[in-house]
């Protein structure tokens, strides 16, 4: 990750760069290396010590933390707690997408998939089938296409009337048409 430490007014301490270097590595860590770079604005006004540190992570965002106090150690501490509260909101973030993508995963590999799922035991199983197109003919042509087939009914748009209607084979073998 790469860091710059910049200071405003007034030049950094070695003892303040060897602070932030430690608590930006710690950050790092707990975005499991995730961090891109980061970058700190040391400023000091009279007795006012004040940090900025924005933390640039992968997914385009940017954590940051800004804090005016009387020491360094203070001010560059708050920053950080500032950026760890936000580092773990995004991480939760990230987690979750994993166990939701898991989830989805896992649903898709081991259980069945939604229309093959049983009803509750009081109604019959509803299966549904795939679709197919609904193409207009008249009676005569569906009859014959249906004799060539082997499905055991056919949906198709009547041609006379442009109604849809139903054709099936009945139990003692003759076809049936169903139309609204």
């Amino acid at each position: 990750m790469r860091l710059d430490i910049t200071g405003r007014h007034v030049a950094v301490p070695p003892a303040v760069r060897q602070l932030i270097t430690t608590r930006i590595a710690r950050l790092e860590r707990k975005l499991n290396d995730a961090a891109i770079s980061a970058m700190v604005i040391v400023t000091r006004e009279k007795y006012r010590h004040k940090v900025e540190i924005a933390v640039h992570t992968r997914g385009d965002h940017v954590l940051s933390g800004a804090s005016e106090a009387s020491t360094w150690n203070l001010a560059v501490s708050q920053a950080i707690e500032k950026i760890e509260q936000q580092v773990q909101k995004l991480k939760g973030r990230w987690d979750s997408r994993k166990r939701q993508a898991a989830r989805v995963a896992r649903d898709r590999k081991g259980t069945p998939q939604p229309d093959e799922t049983a009803a509750p035991p009081d109604g019959p199983r509803v299966i549904r089938a795939s679709r197919y197109p609904v193409k207009p003919m008249s009676i005569d042509d569906a009859a014959m296409q249906f004799e060539d087939g082997n499905e055991s009914f056919l949906v198709f748009r009547n041609a006379d009337d442009d109604s849809v209607a139903i054709l099936y084979r009945r139990k003692d073998g003759n076809l049936g048409l169903i139309q609204p």
